[in-house]
C-alpha cells in the first residue's frame, strides 16, 4: 500500500531524515514512534505530499509522491484521511458541518441524500449521533477526536493517517479512541498509519512499527518483538533498562512468547534441575491479545551450562547479560 524506500529529508543543512525504508501492506495499522524531533511527523507529511523530500522514493498504491502534478496529488490524498493531535475542528460549525467539510472542498452538496447518510453513518460509527447539532466548545476532548476521525473518514479513504491522535487525550479517553481505530481498521478495512511517542498506543493496536531516532530508523518489525526483546536504543526510548543485577553468578534474560508465557517455566526449571536462583526483574505485557514478557533470573556460574541448555530445549529465548 505505501513503500518507502531510502527517504531523506532536509531542512536547510539540517538533516531531519535519512535513509528511511518502510513497507506498509493493505490493512496494517503501522506505528511510527519516537521522541519528539525523530521526524516522524515529517515522514507523515511526506507520505501525502505536505511536505517533499530530498532523496529516496514513496510510493502509495503505486504511484510515486514526488512525481505527481498538484491535481493527482489531490486525487492520492482523497484516499488519505489524516488526523491530527489539536483535532482542527472549526468552532463556528456545528459537528455535522465539520464533517461535511472534505465533501463541499471536492464540490460536493453536503445535504444530498448519499452525503447525509453518509455522515450520518460515520457518527453512528464513532457514537456520536445525539451531537449531530452541537458545536466542538460543547464537545470533550475524545468526542471532538471523534469528529475528527469520522471527519477523515468522509471521502471514503483507503488509508488513515494520525498524527499524534491521543497525545492530547488522557489515558481512558485514549481507550476509547484506539478502540475506534481497531474498529475502523477491522470493519472498513482501512490502512492506519498511526505516528506517536506513547508506546501504549503501539501495544494497544500496532501489528507493525518502525522506530525512528534524530531522523535515521534503529529498528523495524513486530512491536512484540521489538519491546520485549528491545535493542539499545529502543531500550533507551522505553526505560526498559535492568539498572541494579547482582555482582555474582550470571544474569539470565528468559524471554516469553504467548505460549511459553503461560507455561510455569521458571518452576519447572527450578523442579527439574533441582537449583535455585534468584529474581531480578520480570514483566508480562498484552500486544493485541498476545502474551509476552521477559524475565531475569541469577544462577550460579557452576549452574549456568545447564539453565541454558534446558532454556534452548524448550524452545525458551534467552541471553546473558553483563555485569554492569
Amino acid at each position: 500500500m505505501i513503500n518507502i524506500e531510502h527517504v531523506s529529508k532536509q531542512f536547510g543543512s539540517l538533516q531531519v531524515l535519512e535513509d528511511i525504508s518502510i513497507n506498509i501492506d493493505q490493512g496494517d495499522i503501522f506505528g511510527i514512534i519516537g521522541q519528539s524531533g525523530a521526524g516522524k511527523s515529517t515522514l507523515l507529511r511526506c507520505i501525502n505530499g505536505l511536505e517533499k523530500y530530498n532523496g529516496g522514493s514513496i510510493t502509495v498504491e503505486g504511484k510515486e509522491i514526488a512525481g505527481l502534478s498538484q491535481k493527482e496529488l489531490q486525487l492520492v490524498r482523497k484516499d488519505m484521511g489524516m488526523i491530527f493531535q489539536n483535532f482542527n475542528l472549526l468552532g463556528r460549525l456545528n459537528v455535522y458541518d465539520n464533517i461535511a467539510l472534505p465533501l463541499q472542498f471536492w464540490g460536493q452538496n453536503k445535504n444530498s441524500k448519499e452525503n447525509h447518510d453518509r455522515i450520518m453513518e460515520l457518527l453512528d460509527l464513532v457514537g456520536l449521533k445525539d451531537k449531530v447539532n452541537s458545536y466542538p466548545k460543547q464537545l470533550s476532548g475524545g468526542q471532538k477526536q471523534r469528529v475528527a476521525i469520522a471527519r477523515a473518514l468522509v471521502l471514503n479513504p483507503k488509508i488513515l493517517l494520525c498524527d499524534e491522535a491521543t497525545s492530547a487525550l488522557d489515558p481512558q479517553i485514549t481507550k476509547g479512541i484506539l478502540a475506534l481505530l481497531l474498529k475502523i481498521n477491522k470493519e472498513l478495512g482501512i490502512t492506519i498509519v498511526v505516528v506517536t511517542h506513547q508506546m501504549e498506543v503501539v501495544k494497544e493496536i500496532c501489528n507493525k512499527v518502525a522506530f525512528l531516532k534524530h531522523g535515521k530508523m534503529i529498528a523495524t518489525g513486530k512491536p512484540e518483538e521489538l519491546f520485549v526483546a528491545p535493542n539499545k536504543d529502543v531500550q533507551e526510548f522505553v526505560g526498559d533498562s535492568v539498572e541494579f543485577l547482582p555482582k555474582d553468578g550470571v544474569n539470565v534474560r528468559l524471554f516469553f512468547n504467548d505460549e511459553t508465557a503461560s507455561d510455569s517455566a521458571i518452576t519447572h526449571l527450578a523442579h527439574e534441575l533441582g537449583i535455585n536462583f534468584g529474581i531480578c526483574q520480570g514483566k508480562l505485557e498484552n500486544f493485541r491479545g498476545t502474551i509476552m514478557g521477559s524475565l531475569v533470573i541469577n544462577v550460579t556460574e557452576a549452574d549456568r551450562e545447564r539453565v541454558t541448555a534446558w532454556l534452548t530445549d524448550r524452545g525458551i529465548l534467552w541471553e546473558v547479560l553483563e555485569n554492569v
